[in-house]
């Protein structure tokens, strides 16, 4: 049914967000960062709260999945990472998954809520082979079940963005990880350019950008601030902005490093927040250590994706069933596919009318 109170509500924060301009800065200096990053704990989150309420609907939470469709392997160092072949972490090597089986896990995570569907390989960067044209098929028949579907496949020239668009693919997810800085003492096998210039690929073949960091890497507030720099001083920011705490991973050079604090998510999500008003933050990975009332104060601080399902593809995650109950305590709902597309559309049509 058609619901005129609703549809009026929507054209009235359309337009509004039409005419708001100024808090939308690329040109933001790390002195800028430094002093947004360490203002008073409760008076960010009130800023980045108030942002959050200015640009988005504070109640909606977009819920994505991640299926690792390729496992283990991998030719890469990242300390951090559980599928890497030369840390023996106990993850056993699977091949890449048949589309049927991968198309069967996406309907679930559909009927469980989820709009977006991201499919990880654990490859250096992407080959032309028929592996290839396996995932362009998966994409494929994700986009059809109407999800936005989503990949992580490490780095891709600019013709395989481009045959990834033509597939249907809506989002790239390549982080950065941590600043520049900091990058070779997590990562040696690939430079930072490389992962820019990937992101350039993506960009340029009209395909959405997912790209953030893992706090708890052994980095300091100064590589936060630097890598948080990076990615809201590009010339379009990221539509997607994953803040992920470390993981440690028994068999990993970071097996031992600590927890990160709740205080550090919340003023990482808070202040990507304030820099990328429009861009999903996502809280990501470490969010099965957290409780309930944690993640509210992520939320609060301006948190509006997260990753639901058992697994973020190898380590655990929070159950769809739990997410449900505190999307009920808390009054969340999911945020819709395609949300942003159907949003310029409307917006299109009232800028006709205007004019």
């Amino acid at each position: 049914m058609f619901d005129d109170r609703k549809n009026s509500n929507s054209l009235f924060l359309l337009i509004q967000n039409m005419i708001m301009t100024t808090d939308i800065r690329k040109d933001w200096t790390i002195d800028d960062i430094h002093n947004v990053y360490n203002a008073p704990l409760l008076e960010l989150v009130f800023r980045a709260a108030s942002m959050h309420r200015k640009y988005n609907d504070t109640a909606e939470v977009q819920v994505c999945t991640l299926l690792s469709i390729k496992t283990g392997g991998c030719s890469e160092d990242c300390a951090y990472c559980p599928q890497a072949a030369r840390y023996n972490t106990g993850v056993d090597v699977q091949a890449l998954m048949k589309k049927e089986e991968v198309l069967v896990y996406a309907q679930k995570a559909k009927d469980a809520g989820s709009t977006r569907f991201c499919m990880g390989a654990a490859w250096r960067e992407v080959r032309d082979n028929k592996d290839f044209d396996r995932v362009l098929d998966m994409v494929k028949g994700v986009n059809e079940m109407g999800m936005e579907v989503c990949c992580t496949l490490g780095m891709l020239t600019e013709t395989q963005a481009q045959k990834l668009a033509d597939a249907g693919l809506y989002a790239y997810n390549h982080n950065l990880d941590t600043s520049s800085e900091y990058y070779n003492e997590i990562i040696t096998t690939r430079t930072y350019d490389d992962r820019l210039q990937t992101l350039d690929h993506v960009r340029k073949a009209g395909v959405t950008i997912c790209c953030g960091g893992i706090i708890g890497l052994g980095e300091t507030h100064k590589d936060r601030i630097k890598m948080l720099h990076t990615l809201a001083t590009m010339p379009e920011h990221p539509e997607s902005v994953p803040i992920n705490a470390l993981v440690a991973i028994k068999g990993t050079p970071l097996e031992n490093n600590q927890r990160v604090d709740i205080w550090d998510m919340v003023r990482m999500i808070a202040t990507a927040r304030i820099l990328m008003p429009k861009t999903m933050v996502r809280l990501s990975a470490g969010r099965n250590e957290m409780s309930i009332a944690e993640q509210a104060l992520c939320f609060m601080a301006g948190a509006n994706s997260i990753f639901a399902g058992d697994k973020l593809l190898t380590t655990p995650n929070p159950s769809f069933d739990e997410d449900n109950i505190m999307f009920q305590m808390l009054g969340l709902k999911p945020r819709e596919a395609f949300k942003a597309e159907k949003a310029q559309t409307l917006a299109e049509a009232v800028e006709e009318m205007i004019h």
